[in-house]
């Protein structure tokens, strides 16, 4: 039956302006949608199966056309209409997970804190709504695509402009705090039992990580080549994070690092705020199509569509006396001066003659950069006669931390020691009465049963920072594209008309405040964890970051900024010297010239800070002086501690750290010297490393390792063609023998031998693969410059001859477990410590001719064979060999074993121990094991042999 024409004469009209009137089917049916969907999250009204069934295949369809069409991604784009129901669908579905997964429903516009929630309460309250958060979860996911697809088109610009008008970025974020409240918090607490529920809640797991995946992909479109939202971005996640003091004191700054003063939190805010105010013009098109959708909204929905304060981009297409402000005037001079006005007391007024994004964040860069720009030498501040003492303090301070001992330090020491130490490393920035103590106040700190304290000194805040936890590395890569985009020169636009660069402006809001500190330390312990190599993904962009920081001058600052108070180095730093090896790794490749050394007239110091050699010669020696003040002192510590347990003069009980820690802190020595060791092996860097005097340090390495770790012997078993065992395993052999030659008795088998260690006792910590790093370095150092084979380099020979360093290097050729192939690298060293230094070969030769029991050269020619006792690589005891006389002919092997058969010749080898041979006397065994004298009587290294035949097993 017809409609009666009173039905059709009053039916209010509510398309007057006919703003529908031109949409596609697209749009049309798309924003339907939406409107049943805000309906549906709503609950005015809830919709039935059918219904729902019908929008989700209308909401699918659009994510596919937006996947493979170009032409409806650039049609839905540009409607704002569109864009305002998207925002209001995702809002009402993200309030709606938030009242179901979490039990507490949030408020559209109103910024969602995070949860302190791991109630058993809450993972019930995940399972009893799982069907409605799996519909609601997948919708969501499917919208944040829709909207991240919509940021794709041959325009970028005006898509971001009108999701940042109808302020769409607020959802991503709400999105980002919802994954991060459930996957994080809300289910962390006890699993339950059954098979069904913990399906269940994995299940859920998983789908808000693809939402949070989605959202960040969205953020990072909406920030691609956009400097305000970049700066809106990092505004919201770093300084206004859920987290945040939301009310902080007028005084109050963000956490200290040392005793760099952080910006003060307030005033950041602020000043950050009223560049964006300045800030809000938004592109033509843009302005357009917003002024023709709010020209036909009515004053209720007008004012509907202001609907807070921070929707300062309306100022683009409403009249000008609703504001009181206005943004700057880009049409004017290309370059501005910057101008700062204490004495003005309004605030936009004094920022808007400033220019630049923040006054407070510039003066907090000043003295976080590379401080006294009247000295830009490269000079070592911290010499070596310092480092015995800091040995000392060091032992001290391990044994002190740990209620193992007191420390034995007499005040007076302390006080002489402090005084001597005036001339601290003015790049630290520290007073010198602050810096004799490197290691923190242990005793300041409680120890927990949680490990995660040590990663961080306070609570980990910030909108982000819990992300590294809960992706894994192919889900992660929009969080790390999102920072690169934000900090990284390259991806910048360029100066400002104050010339200001905004990338670096934001780098250092990065490392100013604490949740973008938080952030950055996730970030690299998230490379530990998943073991990331150099040709990943996320390790590239890693090293990108790491570079933008290196070009802002703060790196130092954030290697201060990543300190624990429970590690020597932790691993976060470790990440961090990791990514900087690769760094000077590609500093010179393609090959370039290296000049770090500045003009001394030059005064000017962000001229200065633009020249990359100095930055990076600056950064070694800030790396170097830690090297030397901090890690070597309290690795070798430890080492000596290790040699009083082995000596019985300490408890094995009172040893200061367990293997955890151990393990972390040989993780940081052995980044460390790989680090020393790629600056050695370029040529250009290593004259830095003889200038600041390296073999000192590596001697010392090898000292402490001798001391602290006893030397693993050759394993007998390999010998006999057995599977390899541990000390601990090979105790079960003779039972299991005597077992099987009691067969035919009735006794029971004797018990089964108890269960091997699940690891060696702390004292006993091994430092496997340090020697071998650190013999590595010094050949480096040794050898000759680029495109010649000969002498060694004469200063560093002399530098091994004063810290009596040839004693050490023949403490290496021992064999050990532990350490292997150190003979071979050890006979390399010694072939430049010789090669063209007399003195060097005159004290070899005393050495040997010293040792009252055997000669201290080989047999003439023509002369009767001698026989002498020597070590042999990887045999225990000594071993009785026929000297090789001058005239014979040249081989690898110094001499052989005497013997009538070859079963004899071993069982006579493992036998022979003498328990009484002085420390000289397998010294020159050793070096006449390296070492032969040619017809001239001179000693030289013997030519390159094999390992042992058994060596091939062990790599």
């Amino acid at each position: 039956m017809a409609s009666s024409p009173s039905r059709q004469t009053n039916r209010e009209d509510t398309d007057q302006a006919k703003m529908w009137r031109n949409d596609s089917i697209e749009e049309r049916i798309f924003a339907a949608a939406l409107i049943c969907l805000e309906g549906h999250y709503n609950q005015s009204p809830v919709m039935g199966p059918q219904s729902i069934a019908k929008v989700t295949g209308i909401v699918s369809k659009t994510l596919e056309k937006t996947h493979t069409f170009k032409e409806v991604r650039e049609v839905l784009s540009r409607n704002v209409r569109v864009w305002v129901w998207l925002r209001r669908a995702v809002s009402a579905a993200i309030c709606d997970l938030n009242e179901k997964s979490l039990g507490a429903r949030s408020e559209p516009f109103v910024q969602t804190k995070f949860l302190d929630i791991t109630t058993p309460e809450v993972t019930a309250l995940i399972i009893k709504n799982y069907s409605l958060l799996k519909e609601a979860l997948q919708m969501l996911n499917k919208l944040m695509h829709i909207a991240r697809n919509l940021l794709v088109t041959t325009d970028p610009e005006v898509p971001q402009d009108l999701s940042a008008a109808i302020n769409f970025d607020h959802e991503v974020y709400e999105s980002i705090c919802l994954c991060v409240n459930v996957t994080s918090k809300g289910i962390d607490g006890e699993m339950p039992e059954d098979e069904a529920s913990r399906a269940k809640l994995n299940e859920i797991t998983e789908l808000c990580k693809k939402v949070l995946v989605t959202s960040l992909q969205q953020a990072h479109n909406w920030i691609a080549k956009n400097d305000r939202n970049k700066m809106l971005f990092w505004f919201k996640v770093l300084i206004k994070s859920p987290d945040a003091d939301t009310n902080p004191g007028p005084e109050d700054r963000h956490e200290s690092v040392l005793d760099y003063p952080a910006p003060r939190s307030v005033l950041l805010r602020e000043e950050i705020s009223n560049w964006l105010k300045r800030s809000t013009r938004m592109c033509d098109t843009a302005v357009a199509l917003c002024k023709e959708y709010y020209n036909a909204l009515s004053p209720d929905e007008k004012h509907d569509w202001l609907f807070h304060d921070e929707n300062l981009l309306a100022w683009n297409y409403t009249p000008r006396d609703m504001w009181s402000w206005e943004p700057d005037n880009y049409d004017e001079a290309a370059d501005l001066v910057s101008t700062w006005d204490p004495e003005e007391t309004e605030g936009y007024l004094r920022d808007r003659a400033y220019g630049r994004v923040s006054h407070e964040l510039d003066k907090w860069w000043y003295g976080a950069r590379i401080p006294n720009a009247n000295d830009w030498s490269l000079n070592m501040y911290s010499t070596i006669d310092s480092v015995p003492q800091r040995i000392k303090e060091c032992e001290a301070g391990l044994m002190q931390r740990y209620g193992g001992a007191e420390p034995q330090e007499e005040p007076n020491d302390v006080a002489e020691h402090s005084a001597d130490e005036g001339q601290n490393p003015e790049w630290q920035n520290q007073a010198p009465q602050a810096g004799h103590n490197f290691a923190p106040e242990y005793d300041e700190y409680e120890e927990e049963a949680d490990d995660d304290d040590s990663y961080g000194e306070g609570p980990m805040t910030g909108l982000l920072t819990e992300v590294p936890n809960i992706l894994d590395p192919k889900q992660i890569e929009a969080l790390h594209m999102i920072v690169k985009s934000c900090i990284l020169d390259s991806a910048g636009s360029g100066p400002t008309h104050f010339g200001e660069n905004l990338q670096e402006t934001r780098c250092r809001m990065f490392l100013a405040t604490d949740c973008g500190r938080n952030l950055l330390r996730e970030m690299l312990v998230f490379i530990a964890v998943w073991e990331k190599d150099e040709s990943s993904l996320i390790f590239q962009i890693s090293s990108q970051i790491v570079e933008a920081i290196h070009e802002n001058s703060l790196i130092p600052y954030a290697w201060m900024a990543l300190r624990s108070p429970k590690d020597i180095i932790s691993p976060a730093q470790t990440v961090l010297l990791r990514l900087i090896t690769y760094l000077f790794r590609t500093s010179l490749f393609p090959p370039k010239d290296y000049n770090p050394f500045i003009d001394p007239k030059t005064e000017d110091v962000e001229k200065i800070l633009t020249n990359e050699d100095l930055r990076l010669g600056k950064m070694l020696n800030y790396l170097y002086g830690l090297f030397r003040s901090r890690i070597v002192p309290e690795c070798v510590a430890l080492m000596q501690i290790q040699g009083e347990v082995r000596k019985g003069r300490l408890d094995a009980a009172d040893f200061p750290m367990d293997n955890w820690d151990l393990e972390r802190t040989k993780d940081g020595l052995v980044q460390f010297l790989d680090f020393l060791y790629t600056v050695a092996d370029i040529y250009p860097f290593r004259q830095h490393l003889i200038d600041y005097e390296a073999v000192y340090e590596l001697l010392k390495l090898l000292e402490g390792l001798d001391v602290g770790v006893e030397k693993a012997p050759f394993p007998s078993t390999r010998r006999n063609n057995e599977p390899p065992t541990t000390p601990s395993t090979t105790t079960s052999t003779p039972q299991a023998a005597s077992s099987s030659n009691n067969n035919n008795n009735n006794n029971p088998p004797p018990p089964p031998p108890p269960p091997p260690p699940i690891s060696e006792p702390p004292h006993e910590f091994p430092w496997s693969g340090i020697k071998g790093q650190v013999l590595s370095i010094l050949a480096a150092l040794l050898q000759p410059p680029p495109g010649q084979s000969s002498p060694g380099n004469p200063t560093v020979q002399l530098q091994i001859l004063q810290h009596n360093g040839i004693v050490a290097l023949l403490n290496c050729c021992l064999y050990d477990d532990n350490n292997r192939f150190c003979r071979e690298r050890t006979q390399l060293c010694l072939k430049w410590l010789m090669d063209g230094c007399p003195d060097a070969s005159a004290f070899l030769q005393n050495l040997v001719s010293a040792n009252n029991h055997q000669p201290a050269s080989r047999p003439a020619p023509g002369t009767s064979s001698l026989t002498q006792s020597v070590r042999i690589d990887g045999v225990p005891g000594e071993v009785r060999v026929q000297v090789r006389s001058a005239s014979a002919p040249a081989a690898g092997e110094v001499g052989e074993v005497v013997g009538t058969s070859s079963a004899a010749a071993g069982a006579s080898l493992r036998s022979r121990l003498e328990e009484n041979k002085s420390r000289s006397e397998e010294l020159v065994n050793d070096l006449l094991a390296l070492t032969v004298v040619d017809d001239n009587g001179k000693m030289t290294i013997a030519p390159d042999a094999d390992e042992t035949e058994d060596d091939e097993e062990f790599m």
